[in-house]
């Protein structure tokens, strides 16, 4: 009866690998869509010479109030865009990868909230891109692993680290060139904190100890019924085919 236990072992892990697939797919929905929409935006803005740098936002002015919302839609040229388009794309899969549960609040905090305080502490000046909600993601996920003390969102904030450390700089005026929004980058960076700080009771969590080991015993429980109750069918089938060929007296 080993081969059924055997048979059913193999139907899991392929359906677990399906799941794992889809999740991995449906991850990247999000960051392909909004980076579609980023392209589209620019290419309308120069095909039809157009401006649309007034979307974003002016500190403490009327007029930029609006770019709290928009600015992360909006930049200087493609050089700007390609240079957001990898890190965002990857960093946004993340979130909605191994945070899925809590994926689309800790995105629109960290949208709204980088324009909130890009508004109140930011220059005279607009201030636009996407690179404030990338160092917002970036923060969350570092400091989100390491406060959950989970393996592999852990390893997630290493990874973060490693391809995107360098970073921190761009966060003090004194390393950023004069053109580039400091503020932005500091306003994402203390929102994706916030967030990592806010949230650490929600989304996924640090498996109880020998919770795998209780786990597997359930399992092999299961297993075990199984291959009894098989026995027994088996049996009955082999004493009812033994007396329906029994010899007629």
């Amino acid at each position: 009866m080993q081969i059924f236990v055997v048979l059913r072992k193999i139907s899991k892990e392929k359906n677990v690998m399906k799941r794992d697939i889809q999740r991995i797919m449906l991850a990247a929905v999000v960051p392909l869509f909004l980076i579609f929409i980023l392209y589209i935006i620019k290419i309308l803005e120069v095909g039809m010479d157009w401006d649309f740098t007034r979307l974003g936002v002016y500190p403490m002015e009327q007029k930029g109030m609006f770019g709290i919302f928009a600015h992360p839609l909006i930049h200087s040229n493609f050089a700007h865009l390609f240079a957001n388009t990898l890190p965002l794309f990857f960093l946004t899969w993340c979130l909605f990868y191994f945070y899925r549960g809590i994926a689309p609040y800790i995105f629109f905090i960290i949208w709204i909230g980088c324009g909130a305080i890009t508004f109140i502490i930011g220059k005279p000046g607009w201030h636009i891109g996407a690179s404030g909600v990338i160092y917002g993601l970036a923060f969350f996920l570092f400091f989100s692993g390491l406060l959950r003390k989970y393996a592999p969102l852990i390893a997630i904030s290493l990874l973060v680290t490693f391809l995107y450390g360098g970073l921190v700089w761009q966060m003090f005026p004194y390393f950023t060139p004069a053109n580039t929004s400091w503020e932005g980058h500091l306003s994402g960076a203390i929102m994706g904190s916030l967030c990592a700080f806010a949230f650490i009771g929600y989304g996924p969590q640090k498996p109880e100890p020998f919770a795998e080991e209780e786990e597997e015993e359930e399992e092999e429980k299961s297993n075990t019924n199984e291959e009894e109750i098989i026995e027994q069918a088996v049996s009955e089938k082999e004493e009812l085919t033994h007396h329906a060929t029994g010899n007629p007296m």
